[in-house]
């Protein structure tokens, strides 16, 4: 049976043409460049603007490159406020919630796959309504469980409990992991049960070593998302000293000067867009991973 055409935005004929080709590269290179500024120009717009002088940013007439340069003023945003042990605090954050989440995602997404319990279905189908609902509607009942947790009576507030237990069930996170779960053949599990592990050691030594592509995406959404959370921490957190770095930027802001306090944004971001950058492949790959071939 002959192959069916492949169906594509631009006829292959008008590739074949030079004014075709011309005018797809030229539509391309519009489309790369325009999408490019519009995502780099406000990451430019932050930096450059932490190297000018506070009186040049309060200019109502706004320079895209700085008439004096300050790059004295990252370094005084890092010393002046200490910056760093608000670093060190959404890093401790940070790692906490991605172990506490990975170990329960991946626990909830196993046993919806392969030890499909009673009413699986409506669990997951439960899981995955509170994506529908904004997280503003979620903020109320969620603090009221930190400052009340069920059956224990624990408050959790000024703790870093309270960010990462909310953070621990991620809905999204499950449902990755469990497509993901389900495209593994039954015929390796299958082989491994019959040589004598249990459910446990399936998921350690067969499921785990399969699924380092998905587990690579949700540890970076784990990271990510905590990192740049600022009303939770805001909520939870009001000891200064237990604060992270956007909470802590946003309380300082009225005592540092502008300068500085972009060169703290800048700061802060640094580590995301590192993350990014260095595994843009990896979350693509897990994304899109759903079949094994054997």
């Amino acid at each position: 049976m002959p192959a069916s055409p492949e169906r594509t935005l631009i006829a292959p004929g008008e590739m074949n043409r030079r004014t075709g080709r011309v005018l797809y590269r030229f539509v391309l290179t519009l489309t790369v460049v325009g999408f490019t500024l519009a995502f780099v120009f406000p990451l430019y717009w932050m930096a450059s603007g932490a190297l000018k002088s506070s009186a040049e940013l309060a200019d109502p007439t706004p320079t895209l490159v700085p008439q004096s340069w300050h790059p004295e003023s990252y370094s005084q945003a890092w010393t002046n406020v200490g910056l760093g042990r608000y670093f060190l605090n959404t890093l401790l954050l940070a790692a906490g919630a991605w172990l506490i989440q990975l170990i329960v995602d991946v626990a909830a997404a196993y046993s919806l796959s392969r030890l499909r319990p009673a009413l699986g279905h409506v669990v997951l189908g439960m899981m995955l309504a509170t994506l529908m609902l904004p997280v503003s509607a979620l903020l109320v009942p969620t603090y009221l469980t930190v400052t009340d947790v069920p059956l224990i009576h624990l408050n959790l507030i000024n703790t870093p409990w309270a960010i990462w237990l909310p953070a621990c069930a991620n809905a999204f996170n499950i449902f990755i992991l469990k497509r993901f779960f389900d495209q593994i053949p039954a015929e390796l599990l299958e082989s491994a049960r019959l040589d004598g592990a249990g459910p446990v050691r399936v998921l350690l030594w067969v499921v785990l070593p399969l699924s380092r592509p998905v587990l690579a995406v949700v540890s970076i959404f784990a990271v990510v998302g905590v990192w740049k959370d600022f009303l939770w921490p805001l909520l939870v957190l009001p000891d200064p000293a237990r604060q992270p770095v956007t909470v802590a930027l946003n309380r300082l802001a009225e005592f540092m000067p502008a300068n500085q306090l972009l060169a703290g944004m800048v700061m802060a971001s640094i580590p995301l867009l590192v993350i990014f950058l260095l595994f843009q492949r990896h979350i693509i790959a897990g994304l899109t991973a759903g079949s094994l071939k054997g």
